[in-house]
């Protein structure tokens, strides 16, 4: 579908980043206006990068959710990071996102001297972004505005909550703002993100099982969806979609926490993750959860590869 391009319509690339959970899913979620990155209050759950698509009548912006820039301790943590220059790369701007309710750390520092090198070598735009500012009073957000100020040169820096919606229009408009004029939008009218539907669901289902388990778990979780067949036999009005999905953890002790004493947790998750997937899909699903054990899946090159890392 075309739409019909407005001169002066600008449209490109634009990436989150920020130390693990700095807030980058949840404002992509904000901006898009709908849930296409994973969000949850585990440090390092996006893997994939998820692009989430603001239409506007002058602009398109196309925004890449990157993992958390971090020091690396494993083998996945280093490709994690190697996903993260490689995106810093290839987009118009970069936006910096510095939660408001945390003092600016180490890990901070360590991204604003990568940013530094990116701005020296490919002269990208990076806007700071002061997120959750819906945490802290005013003389608190501005005291970390000014520590913003000084991590580095920032072509600009916006406050803002995508919990509470605070400026979160500014923030597209400030992205759009440094994009190259297109003759028209990238992507078709409607489309927020172009990810494939099997991802979306595998990050369905590990958002739901990362809630509320205790934190040695967010790494040692893959999810990869199997199969995913219309179940025969179904009337027309009234289909039904059988998806097989496989968790892999690392250990057995990983795997009884998944599943809870009798299989309560794994039904739980189950059902969260299914109601997440039929407003995806916008049908019925019958949902086939398998847990499997991958032993040190993370240091393991063959097994990153099969687990699509």
């Amino acid at each position: 579908m075309s739409v019909e391009s407005p001169s002066g319509y600008v449209a490109g690339f634009a990436c989150l980043v920020g130390r693990p959970n700095a807030g980058k899913s949840t404002l992509t979620n904000a901006l898009v206006g709908q849930k296409v990155a994973i969000t949850s209050s585990k440090p390092q759950t996006t893997r994939h990068t998820i692009r989430g698509i603001v239409t506007t009548p002058t602009s398109q912006l196309v925004l890449v959710d990157t993992p958390g820039l971090h020091k690396p301790r494993t083998l996945l943590g280093e490709r994690l990071n190697d996903v993260v220059r490689e995106t810093l790369l290839e987009v118009d701007v970069i936006g910096f996102c510095l939660p408001a309710d945390q003092r600016i750390g180490p890990g901070d520092t360590f991204i604003a001297s990568e940013l530094k090198e990116i701005q020296r070598a490919k002269r990208r735009p990076v806007v700071a972004l002061a997120t959750k500012s819906d945490r802290v009073d005013r003389d608190r957000l501005a005291e970390h505005l000014i520590a913003i100020d000084q991590l580095g040169d920032w072509d600009a820096i916006v406050p803002c909550s995508a919990v509470s919606g605070e400026q979160v229009e500014e923030v597209a408009q400030v992205l759009a703002s440094y994009l190259p004029s297109s003759p028209g939008p990238l992507y078709p009218e409607g489309v927020l993100t172009d990810e494939p539907e099997s991802m979306m669901i595998a990050e369905l289902v590990r958002e739901a099982a990362l809630e509320g388990v205790r934190d040695e778990l967010p790494h040692s979780l893959a999810v990869v969806v199997e199969e995913m067949v219309p179940r025969e036999g179904r009337p027309d009005d009234s289909p039904l979609l059988d998806v097989r999905v496989n968790v892999f953890v690392e250990r057995p002790s990983q795997k009884a926490i998944i599943i809870g004493r009798g299989g309560s947790r794994l039904r739980e998750v189950g059902t969260n993750a299914r109601r997440g997937i039929e407003a995806l899909l916008g049908q019925k699903v019958f949902l086939d959860l398998h847990v499997k054990v991958a032993k040190d899946w993370q240091r393991d090159p063959k097994q990153l590869q099969r687990l699509g890392f």
